[in-house]
Order: C-alpha cells, then structure tokens, then sequence
C-alpha cells in the first residue's frame, strides 16, 4: 500500500515539509539499522479525530529507546501532544500516525553514541492493513520457517527498526507461497507472533494469548484486547502455545495497531474452526471498532480527542 502524502511533518521540534524530510545515506541507521518507531492509529468519531491509546504508543516509544541506549529529548506528553498538532496541521481525519527516532549523521562505525539522535513524526491516509475483506472474511496464513529473534540476541520489547528484518523474511515467505501472512514461533517452537502483529486463540471458549517470554512485541492493542476479553467475562490465558494448537483451536486472530483485529480462517490450509469468523473473535471485534468509533462510550479513556488539549499525567 503506497504511503499517501501529506504536507507536514515533524523533526526536531518543526514542523517541515513532507519533501524536505531527508536523511544521509550515511547516516547510522541506514548501515545498522539504529531507529526505533511506533505506529499508531487516528480514528473519526462523532467528536473528531481521536486517537487510539496515544500515551501508551508514545511510553513505549521512549522505553523502546532506553534499552538501546537512546536518551529522547521529549516526554510522553511532549510527543503526544505534537500527535494530535500534526493531525490537526494536516487536516485529517482517521489516519495512521508515526513517530520515528534515528541514529542520524555522524560516525561511521558500529558504535552509535557519537551520532546524534533524530526525532520525526508523520501521518497519512492507511486503511486495513490486510484488505477490507480480511476484516470481515479473515486470512489464511502459514507458520513460517523463520524463527523469531531469540532472547538475549535482539530485545523484542524494543519496537526496533532492525527486528523488523526478520519481520521482513516471514511476510516475504508467507506472500510468495500465497498467504496473507506468516506466524512465527519462538527459539523454543512456541507460537510467538507475526510479522508485525499478535495472536490470539480461542479453544473452549478460553482466549489464549503468547507471553512476552515467546519475543513478542509487548502489544498496545493486545493489551485492549484482553482487557475488551475480561468486560465481555471470557476468559484469558497468557501461556506457551504449541504449533499444533493452532490446527485444533476453535478461533484464531490477529491483532496490532495496522491489523486492528483480523480474524485468521486458516493455518497452513488448515481450516480454523469452521472456517468463518467465530463468535469470541466477532463479539471482540465488534467491541473494539464501537469503541474507537466512538459509538460506545470510551470507559478505559483509551481515546485522545485531537481538538482537545492533551491532559498531563498525574
């Protein structure tokens, strides 16, 4: 899907033009893959744009850069504020918000602390990461035979620009041989995620859930999602998941901040269910779109309204 330009973003505190937006192609990032960034999603409620738990995004932003040693010069609030100026300054409504942080020009070796950090924030158009259909029809996808980054190599709590080379490799292996998407398991072979979302399973009406162990990406909408689970009283469990549950679970979806909630209607051809959309991973998907639609009441405060000052946090 082509980005769709817009006329500003930000860098370094300004607002810029959207074609002035430029790195060197010296700059760190470019050689070792230095940047972390977020990705965040804008909807249109009846009370304008809002956006999707921006405080978490932008928390998870600044610890992305403390493992990696990277000391940001702006606080959650500073950053999420700037969100909701750049959506306003570009005029959008529902649209797909991005922070970025870069080692930039500087030094040419491995060692990344002389090169200075660059911080950006874009926005544009993005509808359903997988197709309108996928929403309402659900994927097939395959389990990949590329391993997730193992503990203690590269930390998947860092939402780090370079995991997103193994990233690359499943969703690459999955489009190739005909599939929406890959799952990847984990060193151990558990079921860790896909290429940039999370699983879930339904199997006797309990929700499971991969846990942080398997190197995952701590998700921001898969923590909305258990916490939907437990108001609508189905049960969740974060436990190791065997490849083989994913042939024998009653439901199976994907959830992230592209996909928002896609539901999975096959695993390596196998049917998942009866191959239709199951009713957990319907009453679930009907409760996260009513919420960030703003036609049900925003009861976890997880909306940020772009016209309204953002509040501080206590």
């Amino acid at each position: 899907m082509p980005v769709q330009k817009t006329e500003k973003i930000w860098h370094n505190g300004k607002f810029i033009n959207w074609d002035d937006a430029k790195l060197h192609v010296l700059s760190h990032v470019v050689s070792y893959g230095s940047g972390i960034f977020e990705g965040i999603r804008c909807y249109e409620t009846p009370q304008g744009p809002a956006i999707f738990r921006l405080r978490e995004h932008m928390q998870r932003l600044i610890n992305s850069g403390r493992i990696y040693r990277m000391e940001l010069p702006y606080s959650v609030d500073e950053f999420s504020s700037v969100a909701c100026e750049l959506v306003r300054l570009n005029k959008m409504g529902a649209c797909y918000v991005k922070p970025i942080v870069v080692r930039g020009y500087g030094e040419v070796g491995v060692n990344p602390l002389n090169s200075p950090i660059e911080t950006y924030m874009a926005c544009w158009n993005w509808g359903a990461y997988l197709g309108q259909d996928a929403l309402t029809k659900g994927v097939d996808v395959c389990v990949s035979s590329w391993t997730r980054i193992a503990p203690n190599t590269l930390p998947a709590m860092s939402k780090a620009a370079a995991n997103y080379m193994n990233s690359q490799l499943i969703r690459m292996e999955a489009s190739l041989n005909g599939f929406a998407e890959g799952i990847a398991l984990d060193s151990h072979g558990h079921v860790s995620e896909g290429s940039g979302m999370n699983v879930f399973l339904v199997h006797d009406g309990t929700l499971y859930t991969p846990p942080l162990a398997t190197s995952i990406l701590p998700g921001i909408t898969r923590d909305a999602v258990t916490k939907l689970a437990v108001d609508l009283n189905i049960p969740v469990k974060e436990s190791a998941i065997p490849r083989e549950m994913l042939y024998i679970a009653d439901e199976v979806f994907f959830v992230g901040t592209a996909v928002e909630v896609t539901p999975i209607r096959s695993v390596d051809k196998i049917v998942v269910g009866k191959g239709v959309v199951g009713p957990i991973t319907r009453q679930i998907q009907q409760e996260f779109f009513a919420l960030t639609s703003g036609k049900a009441p925003d009861r976890h405060g997880w909306m940020t309204p772009v016209n309204a000052p953002v509040v501080a946090a206590r």
